[in-house]
């Protein structure tokens, strides 16, 4: 195995096992808006990168990202991206949808497949296309039995896939996109905490903390993530998102005690079948 692909693995496990665990922190914060715990996240994790980026004598490269307008904008789109996937996922986890939250993880991965094929020229077996087809019945399933489509799911799986894609294309290291990435989006974050009514730092020291761990909880996974971003095709970064998902959906149902009804169950089984499939047709390759 060559030494970037062993790299990116190891950088992707970790990214994912840290967002699979991130619920468990995120309950902690129960209480405090979303939109608030969002601001927050942006602001310390901008800090986090300005420190790590110092550490790795990194100011040289962003003063050249800076100069390159095609990644400015590729890192504007993520940088959007990515802020709608960490506030829908918040409010998914402060508002007891852990379960949807897991659903759009299981999804995602088959989704990033998807555009792999459509938008980058990679080519799916038949075995790898009926797995995406075992997603698609999931959110069939779903939409038929409760009468409505899993939008909460949807979004998540859509907006971290394209985050996925967009990163990909960047060329630049993971350290300097994301700490652009936070610096375009943080503005906006630091108007809404001075903007609100109660004061967005008015906070017990207690929560203040929590939510400045939450800058670190934040960039380390996400670094990993674009390490392994860079590394590894983006089906198979795809494939590894299990991980995630499966953590969260047993988080959601043993330890929050989240309803779990057939026609849920249902869905879920169709998604574990195509991601099952999935990776069988890997190991025909």
């Amino acid at each position: 195995m060559a030494i970037d692909m062993r790299q990116g693995l190891m950088a992707g496990f970790g990214a994912y096992l840290i967002w699979g665990l991130l619920p468990l922190y995120l309950k902690l914060l129960v209480g405090v808006p979303a939109a608030d715990v969002l601001a927050h996240r942006i602001i310390w994790s901008l800090l986090v990168m300005a420190m790590v980026t110092t550490v790795s004598a990194g100011w040289g490269r962003f003063r050249a990202a800076l100069a390159r307008p095609r990644l400015l904008a590729l890192l504007l789109g993520s940088s959007v991206f990515i802020t709608c996937n960490w506030l829908i996922y918040t409010w998914a986890i402060l508002d007891d949808h852990v379960l949807d939250a897991s659903l759009g993880y299981f999804i995602n991965p088959l989704i990033s497949v998807v555009f792999g094929v459509v938008l980058l020229g990679e080519r799916l077996s038949r075995l790898q296309w009926l797995a995406v087809s075992c997603a698609l019945s999931g959110v069939v399933v779903l939409t038929v039995a409760h009468g409505e489509l899993p939008v909460t799911s949807l979004a998540l799986a859509l907006s971290f896939a394209l985050y996925g894609l967009i990163r990909k294309q960047a060329q630049v290291d993971a350290v300097t996109g994301l700490l652009m990435e936070t610096l375009i989006i943080a503005p906006v974050a630091l108007v809404w905490l001075l903007t609100r009514p109660s004061g967005g730092f008015a906070l017990p020291m207690p929560m203040l903390l929590l939510l400045a761990a939450g800058g670190v909880l934040t960039a380390v996974p996400l670094l990993m993530f674009g390490i392994a971003a860079r590394r590894l095709k983006l089906s198979t970064l795809g494939l590894m998102q299990y991980l995630s998902p499966s953590l969260v959906f047993l988080l959601a149902v043993f330890v929050f005690h989240e309803a779990l009804d057939v026609w849920r169950l249902v869905a879920f089984a169709c998604i574990w079948l195509g991601l099952a499939i999935y990776s069988l047709s890997l190991t025909r390759r």
